[in-house]
């Protein structure tokens, strides 16, 4: 679906075509629609996506509904676009840490740390990957219930290599995953900077606390 023209479109844009002007007017004003994106996600968060209106969102960016059409093109777009920007992470962060030399432990502890801390960074967006994307409509539905089955199965490969290895403990693989990303869940609900405690205090209480039952005893 084309971006909404408005009314008076640039000659350029107009004789793009309809993927080519969304690119154009994305080019133009870039923190327009990041502005948008944000505040979209602390809506999203707070009220569900289901109970948030493009209206809404203008009110809170200052513009009315039609001419939010100039930077994106529907709610739905929106909430992809937040849903895949924090699967792409993830998973670009777990590919990194797939390639890093080194003990398993530290591969892991690594790729926990990075996890808290896109919490402590973008905790809306996160939230509402975490508790909106059953909104997504297909094809991306099932792309994005595939990209997080590829965060936890390479995840659990990490923590069964490491038992392999003789770093960890020999625990139940799924146990020990589903611990680890149940108990830092919360963050993206609990953290806001200004609190006593700062997002590395943080990452590293919870690196501690969560790692320290997992890893096997030196002789």
């Amino acid at each position: 679906m084309p971006a909404k023209p408005t009314a008076t479109p640039a000659p350029v844009a107009a004789a793009l075509p309809a993927a080519g002007a969304a690119r154009a007017i994305k080019k133009r004003q870039p923190h327009k629609r990041q502005l948008i994106l944000d505040e979209a996600a602390h809506l999203f968060k707070e009220r569900g996506f289901g109970n948030s209106s493009m209206r809404d969102l203008g009110a809170r960016v200052g513009l009315d509904a039609a001419s939010m059409y100039n930077h994106i093109r529907s709610k739905d777009e929106i909430l992809d676009t937040i849903c895949f920007q924090v699967s792409n992470t993830y998973i670009a962060q777990l590919l990194e840490v797939e390639q890093m030399a080194g003990p398993y432990l530290e591969k892991i502890t690594e790729l926990l740390r990075r996890h808290v801390r896109l919490m402590t960074t973008s905790g809306a967006a996160v939230s509402v990957a975490n508790n909106e994307w059953k909104a997504l409509t297909e094809p991306r539905l099932t792309e994005f219930k595939e990209a997080r089955k590829r965060y936890e199965k390479g995840f659990a490969a990490l923590i069964e290599q490491g038992i392999a290895a003789g770093e960890l403990q020999p625990v139940n693989v799924s146990v020990a995953l589903f611990t680890l990303l149940s108990a830092v869940r919360w963050v993206e609900l609990w953290y806001r900077p200004g609190r006593s405690l700062s997002a590395a205090e943080l990452e590293a209480d919870l690196i501690t606390m969560l790692l320290d039952g997992l890893k096997k005893p030196t002789a």
